[in-house]
């Protein structure tokens, strides 16, 4: 019998002992750093040359793992494999696969800190920050495989019906190609693969570039707990060349990613296109970013506001999809929640994570990342006020360092308060009122969560009826969704409201037969 899911602990880096144990791991991660990580299709190694590398943003000199170059002959072999695998695993029953599952978890547990440590140097999280997203990654796993064995057979659902016996069974759909993020690396690569195959689908796994060594990780550790080689194949390389051809393969039966707007787009696009020999309509599962708010009117609490605010803009380096990279705010408290937020944000610590367990903010992810927010800064400078930061921090080793930065009495229809700029950077709007707020909180393409800090109960009711996101949180930040209590997904350009981490999250990787017996 299983015991009640329950949300994986945070670890207290104030504790020495737990600091120590981070410093482990530290040191064991980096005697791994520059090897050499094959693509692995149907258990098989694949190496044919270099094809890219991923390194540390901190010190992008340092290359913390290298990849080979894959081709759509790769991707051919990956779908060829996983659609050979699919004709038993999906008749292997769910407590057995749940079980794969629940073992991942248990041992991504015990190794907790050494995939904290791999995000710590990869992606430039701070300690904090990582451990956040390995507990997340144990907390999909935990909860899916709950939700797997709750599903599998849901008859009990059903009227009966007299002289028939029915049954109500959610079977796998098929070969899933699962493309994840570099920003959640761990949580959102584990919790898509998971879903995926604890349901009884095969998977064809592309991470993004930059987060291609902790991947590997994971894909060692579901192999490691049990889940057969064929069942899961691991594709490191560019999303332009395998992952499209994936995306677009007529044995494709669904699609999960999370990534950019542009990207998932086209994805939708191109999973609507039917091909010779393909049977089914594509199931796509997409969660494409936002441009989030903080919303503070004049009666909310203004310190818990002000620190909201900093907490969701600022949280690894803004490069959430939930990050709140606006603060829109009734013009009477207006002054105050600026002038508090910039001095909470004044005071956060920037610099190469691994060095120390009290840096804030590490560096952005990469060169790209690190030139598009950069002339999204500049743009800025000419649409409001630059209040703080504004420019890279210069290091010898050359990181990717941007500090907070905040531009305040941005017109809410100004480009840097509409588009998607992934970096630490807050755009503040002045509202003339709470209706005035609402109405620009609602005002961009993006539906994904938001945040509202007010005491008055009308107020936050009209805003559970016309907040228009996904997840909207009342008086707390807009950032750290917990699974099983927040599920995450929103509206409109923000993807498809999948829910992950909700009870209806794996209905998705399902399609339900109903099966009728005259007695």
């Amino acid at each position: 019998m299983l015991t009640p899911f329950r949300n994986e602990a945070l670890t207290d880096f104030t504790l020495p002992e737990n600091r120590a144990a981070f410093e482990k791991a530290m040191v064991k991660v980096k005697a791994e750093l520059g090897r050499e990580l094959p693509a692995v299709i149907n258990g098989q190694e694949i190496w044919n040359g270099e094809g890219f590398v991923s390194i540390n943003p901190a010190r992008p000199a340092e290359v913390v793992a290298r990849f080979p170059k894959l081709g759509i002959e790769h991707a051919e072999q990956a779908i060829k494999a996983a659609a050979e695998a699919f004709k038993t695993w999906q008749y292997v029953p769910v407590q057995e696969r749940a079980g794969y599952i629940l073992h991942a978890a248990g041992e991504m547990r015990r190794r907790k800190q050494e995939f904290n440590a791999v995000m710590v140097l990869e992606v430039g999280k701070s300690w904090a920050e990582a451990d956040a997203d390995t507990s997340e990654s144990i907390d999909f796993l935990e909860y899916y495989a709950r939700q797997a064995l709750r599903i599998a057979d849901s008859s009990e659902m059903l009227i009966p019906y007299p002289g028939e016996q029915n049954g109500l069974y959610y079977i796998p759909l098929g070969v899933g190609v699962v493309i994840s993020p570099w920003n959640f690396p761990n949580a959102i690569a584990t919790g898509m693969t998971a879903a995926a195959l604890v349901t009884g689908n095969t998977v064809c796994f592309k991470p993004a570039e930059p987060s291609s060594w902790i991947a590997a990780k994971i894909c060692e550790l579901f192999w490691e707990s049990g889940i057969p080689h064929g069942v899961l194949n691991f594709l490191p390389g560019k999303g332009s060349v395998i992952g499209a051809h994936m995306v677009e393969h007529p044995q494709t039966r669904f699609i999960a990613f999370t990534g950019s707007k542009e990207v998932g787009l086209r994805m939708f696009e191109q999973a609507g296109q039917t091909k010779p020999g393909q049977l089914w309509l594509k199931r796509t599962i997409l969660e494409m970013g936002g441009k989030d708010a903080v919303v503070v009117d004049e009666t909310a609490t203004l310190e818990a506001a002000s620190v909201g605010i900093v907490q969701s803009a600022f949280g690894f380096q803004g490069q959430k999809c939930s990050a709140g990279s606006r603060a829109i705010i009734v013009d009477s408290v207006y002054e105050q929640v600026v002038g508090r937020a910039v001095e909470l944000a004044s005071k956060l610590t920037v610099g190469a994570p691994d060095t120390s367990a009290w840096i804030d903010q590490g560096p952005v992810v990469d060169a790209n990342s690190f030139k598009k927010i950069l002339d999204y800064i500049e743009l800025g400078t000419q649409e409001g006020k630059l209040l703080l930061g504004g420019s890279p921090l210069d290091t010898p080793e050359k990181g990717y360092f941007i500090p907070p930065t905040i531009f305040g009495d941005v017109d809410g229809n100004a480009r840097v308060a509409q588009e998607e700029i992934f970096g630490p950077v807050l755009a503040c709007v002045r509202a003339s009122d709470y209706d005035h707020a609402l109405q620009i909180a609602n005002s961009t393409e993006f539906g994904l969560t938001g945040a509202l800090f007010s005491l008055n109960r009308q107020r936050l009711e009209r805003a559970r009826r016309e907040f228009h996101v996904g997840n909207l949180y009342f008086n707390r930040k807009c950032t750290g969704a917990m699974v099983g209590a927040h599920p995450f997904g929103g509206f409109n350009m923000s993807g498809t409201d999948s829910k992950a981490g909700g009870p209806d999250y794996l209905l998705l990787f399902t399609q339900a037969k109903l099966v009728s017996e005259r007695l």
